[in-house]
Formats: structure tokens, sequence, C-alpha cells
């Protein structure tokens, strides 16, 4: 008896306002989901109520995991990627993560000059929408067109009515293609379950042609993944959809192998400082104020890190080294090499400064700290800023990783000053904030910005057999009322 009534309890809190608001008795057709021998297993019967619940919330949104491959080596592979499914079936693509560019764009089966292969032994990919169940091509008259137009690299092809786009990289390489809709599945924590295969509708480019280094088989990948804030940005969709907040997180290692954490969700650490986000920027500016080397500030006149016409430091993770204007270029290099004249041999290579020695550089090169607006340093160890280019005989030869940038008033900070560090981009706060951290090791993540509720998921626990290690719920409190009494009878 006591089993019937908790069964109807629960069928009458699951039915929708609209059934419940007509007038008793009414004909209900009910299904039988478990057989009438009983003979279910247990752990199918969780498994049910596992995607079930799911269902529920993940309208709620939570956190959004990607796998995170490459390094910032430039002598191995010189980028950071990401694993996405895409379409119906869904199909992996291999993805550059790229917080400099807007758009996730992937090469289409009708693209001319894509490359075939990829020496980062990878299987490439071709998105083919007329193969895809829930692809849809992006019309001129779409309203989702105009988030590309509003970035200048949208038009429409009067020929057949497609949302087209073309974009040209820092590196002269380029792509152009059209837009589709269509699902992207990914892995998601919400409360205190996984949702894996979670899907969400995003618009996303179709590369019909390439050039420059974007057709190089050494490093090719399927696309890149645009993380900038543009409505067209993968994360801007998702947030404006409900499904993750707008704020995500990387953590990209450095050594052994590369790799690390990309997460939509806010990574907790309590040694984490901010900077604000430069308003109305294309790019994920911030404002850089001077550079200091073993303690002291360099000589270097403010207006070089000027944030007004175009110019400013950009943190950008599809940039593989990083990159300094003429004159705070030549300033920084006298000093890493007047610090350390005493103990190695400086030696130019190719036009680079480089120094050969026999110590570790850990021993011998100064720290420098890159100082910004809102009193946040970035600290710096010396394989922050400086590549190994060989090693002949025990003798190794150091090379600064920073290039000079000739006339122009423009700071880049790629993977070379980002690895070994969480960053988290608090889109909703703008700022973005870091910490040095071993992006081996798991983190705690938070599904809300600066502000709001605390909901931290341990990254790296993701899988379907293990609950996240460290979790605190703040979900709509009737759902997770019913969701913990259903499981006191699972």
């Amino acid at each position: 008896m006591a089993d019937a009534l908790f069964s109807a309890t629960i069928l009458f809190c699951l039915l929708p306002v609209s059934v419940l608001s007509y007038a008793f008795p009414a004909a209900l057709k009910l299904e039988r989901a478990v057989p009438a021998n009983h003979e279910m297993e247990m752990n199918e019967l969780k498994a049910r109520d596992r995607a079930r619940h799911g269902r529920l919330l993940q309208s709620l949104g939570g956190v959004v995991d990607f796998p995170v491959d490459g390094t910032f080596d430039p002598f191995v592979v010189g980028l950071y990627y990401t694993k996405l499914r895409l379409g119906s079936p869904p199909r992996d693509f291999y993805v550059q993560i790229d917080t400099g560019s807007d758009v996730l764009w992937v090469s289409c089966a009708s693209c001319n000059g894509c490359p075939q292969t990829s020496g980062l032994q990878i299987q490439l990919n071709y998105f083919d929408p007329g193969s895809s169940a829930t692809a849809t091509p992006i019309s001129c008259s779409d309203q989702r067109c105009s988030w590309g137009v509003q970035s200048s690299d949208s038009g429409c092809s009067v020929q057949n009515n497609l949302c087209a786009y073309t974009f040209q990289y820092g590196d002269g390489s380029g792509t152009s293609g059209y837009y589709v809709s269509d699902l992207l599945q990914f892995d998601m924590i919400v409360g205190s379950s996984l949702v894996p295969n979670s899907t969400a509708q995003v618009v996303f480019g179709c590369s019909t042609s390439q050039t420059g280094d974007l057709v190089k088989s050494d490093r090719a990948v399927d696309g890149i993944f645009g993380f900038g804030q543009q409505g067209m940005s993968v994360i801007s969709q998702l947030a404006s959809q409900g499904v993750a907040p707008r704020v995500f997180s990387h953590c990209l290692k450095g050594e052994n192998g590369g790799g690390g954490i990309l997460v939509l969700g806010e990574i907790v650490e309590p040694n984490m400082v901010f900077t604000p986000l430069v308003p109305s920027q294309p790019h994920y500016n911030v404002n850089l104020l001077s550079i200091s080397v073993n303690g002291q500030a360099l000589p270097i006149n403010p207006s070089v890190f000027s944030t007004s016409n175009g110019q400013g430091t950009i943190i950008d993770t599809g940039t593989t080294l990083a990159y300094l204007s003429e004159a705070a270029y030549v300033p920084f290099v006298e000093a890493i090499t007047n610090a350390v004249s005493q103990s190695v041999r400086p030696v130019v290579s190719k036009g680079n400064q480089c120094y050969v020695l026999t110590t570790s550089v850990a021993d011998v090169f100064p720290p420098v700290s890159l100082n910004f607006a809102g009193g946040a340093s970035m600290f710096l160890n010396p394989q922050d800023y400086l590549i190994q280019q060989n090693n002949v005989g025990g003798t190794a030869v150091w090379c600064i990783g920073f290039q000079r940038i000739q006339n122009q008033g423009i700071t880049i900070l790629g993977d070379l000053v980002l690895k070994d560090k969480i960053f988290v981009y608090d889109l909703v706060g703008q700022r973005i904030g870091w910490a040095n951290y071993d992006c081996s090791m798991s983190v705690n993540v938070s599904a809300t910005s600066s502000s709001g509720r605390s909901e931290y998921v341990n990254a790296g626990q993701f899988s379907d057999n293990a609950a996240p290690q460290k979790l605190s719920l703040d979900i709509v409190g009737n759902i997770i009322m019913l969701l913990l009494v259903i499981n006191m009878f699972l």
C-alpha cells in the first residue's frame, strides 16, 4: 500500500500543469516502463533515472567539460586542441582552442584545399550537413546570421541564400564557408549528476575553403573553436540558452606531453587575481601597466601599453609564443641578458636572443612580473618566457620566447605565457583572472561567474562511474527534494 501511494504521489508530481488543471476523473494512458516480470536489473533502473534526472536538470545549466590535448612547444605541436561531437549521429572533430576569435568552424565535406591527414596522429573528419539528421543551413534571412554580420565577418550569398563568412587570421591564413545549425554533444555536470551526451543546438561554420598554415598537414586539425565574446561564439550561444554559465576557464599543461583542462564554468582557486577587461574591444584585452625583471620595473613608457586606437594587450590561446612591441621588447631582453651575463654565454640564433648554459634555467634566470590594472600581477618563471631550442652534448641553448612586433603597439600573450596557469574568463563580471597551477591536478569549478550560486565540481573526475569529489548544491529546491526522495527508493 505504501509503495502504491508513493508511486501515485510521484506520478502526480511529474505530470505537466496542463494535465493537472483538468477536472478528475481524467483518462490517462499509462505505459509500463518496468517489465511485468520485474526482472530489470537495479543498475538499469538507476541508469534510467539518471537519464531522466539529467533531462530535468539540464535546463538549469551546469559545468561543461571538454578534453584538452596538444602542447605549447613549437617544436612539437605549438597549439592546444579539443575534441567536439557534432551532428546526428555525432561525429568527432578536433579543433584548436582559440580565445582570439569568436566562431567555431570545421572543415566541410565540400572543402577546397583542406588537409587530408594530420601529423598530430588524429583522424581528420569533414562535416557533411546532408548526413546529419539535425543539420540546417543558416539562411540570409535568419536572425542568427546577424550575429556574424555585426562582427563584419558574414555576408549573404545571393546565389544560394546562405549566410556566408570569411575569416583572416594574424598569421596570414584564412577560411571561408557558410553557417549551419546542428547539435553539439558534450558531457556536463548538473547538481550531483553527470549528464553524458548532453546536446544543444549551436550555429557554427562549415569551411569550404582554407589557405595558409591551415592547409599544412603537419599540425592540421579539423577547425578552430573560437571562445570570443560575440554572439556567434559557442560560449555566448550556450549561455543564452541557459545551458552553461557565461564564464569559461582553462588550465594548459606545459610539460609531460601537454593537455590540460577546459570547462565552461569558473575554476575556483584561492590564489586567483583578477584584472578588468578593457571594454568595447573585439578580443580579450587587458590593461598591462608595466613589466618587472628581478623586481625592478623596466624603463618602458606607459604609452607603449596604451589600450586606445586598436592597441593594447591581448590574451590569446591561438598564439603559440608571446609578442611585445619594439619599445618594450628591447629593454626586456636587455634586462634578462644583464641578469644572467655572469653565468651563461649569450648568442644570437636566427635573430633571436639565446643563451648557452650547462645548469638549470631556474638557477640562473630571473623572475619576471607582468603588472596589470587592478593590482594584479602575472609572475613568470624562466620557462614562461624561454624556449629550449636544442641540447647538444649536455649543453642547452635557451632562447627568449617573446618576439618583437615592429611599428605596432600590441602585446600578445600566447600559450608560452598562459600555460601552467588557471585562467578564468568572467564575461559577466568583465574580468580575467589567473593563478599559477599544476594543470595535471584536478580543479574545483563553479557553475556560475563572479556573482550567484556556488556549485562546485571537481573537474578531472568526469566519468560514468565516478561522482564529483567535492560538491555543494544550490539548485531549484522542489526538483532536488523530489530527486532525493526518488533515490531513497532505488
